[in-house]
């Protein structure tokens, strides 16, 4: 078997596999339109004075600190260094396109069916061209389940026999999560839900998408 470093971005272009890296990114833009629906109808329901926020025994006893740092720059720094990162290995590509489109949909489903009000207090993404980027997507009014804290574990899931990239993804949902609970802009079950949603669509993935898979699993160990 070749060396992982031989499967290059070329072979996604064979004919054997053009139609599947075509469905990823019509899967993902899709995803994409789903979300966009799905936020601005949150962020108008969430208007609507039936829209009230709920007790959270975790949000209650916790400070309020402002990590937008983290929350917002941090995560599009994330999103940028995890996309090269996938690209820079390419058998991962058309599974990791794929079930990142999954979780993109699953979640606006979400985020459309729940409408809880902000908790009162939340820190305030503020102004800036990542902020606006930030705003204009609505996390700040979508809440269940949290992406900040599901996306790196769905990413672990798909690296998971790369022991130091699975915990490099985990303790990077680690500190989401305990980011967006201290600036109270995700309710505790957002993000205790998070894991057991990025597994179920992990697993949902591999069985829509097999072959995909069985290209990340014939990698040389």
């Amino acid at each position: 078997m070749a060396p992982e470093g031989t499967f290059s971005l070329k072979r996604l272009f064979e004919p054997e596999r053009i139609y599947s890296l075509v469905t990823a990114f019509l899967l993902l833009g899709i995803s994409y339109v789903l979300e966009h629906a799905a936020n601005v109808y949150e962020l108008a329901y969430s208007m609507r004075p039936t829209s009230t926020y709920v007790g959270d025994i975790l949000l209650d006893n916790l400070p309020i600190v402002n990590l937008n740092l983290i929350i917002i720059e941090g995560a599009f720094i994330s999103i940028v260094v995890g996309v090269l990162f996938v690209f820079l290995r390419p058998r991962y590509i058309l599974f990791s396109l794929k079930a990142l489109a999954l979780f993109i949909a699953i979640r606006a489903l979400f985020v459309s069916l729940t409408h809880v009000g902000i908790y009162p207090g939340n820190v305030d993404p503020g102004f800036g061209f990542f902020s606006g980027i930030y705003t204009y997507l609505n996390f700040q009014t979508g809440f269940f389940f949290s992406g900040h804290t599901g996306l790196p574990i769905l990413m672990a899931l798909i690296f998971w026999d790369r022991f130091r990239i699975r915990i490099a993804f985990l303790a990077l949902s680690a500190v989401f999560a305990a980011a967006v609970l201290l600036a109270h802009i995700h309710y505790s079950i957002d993000v205790l839900a998070a894991p057991f949603m990025a597994y179920g669509i992990f697993k949902i993935a591999q069985h829509l998408f097999p072959r995909d898979y069985e290209l990340i699993k014939s990698r040389p160990q």
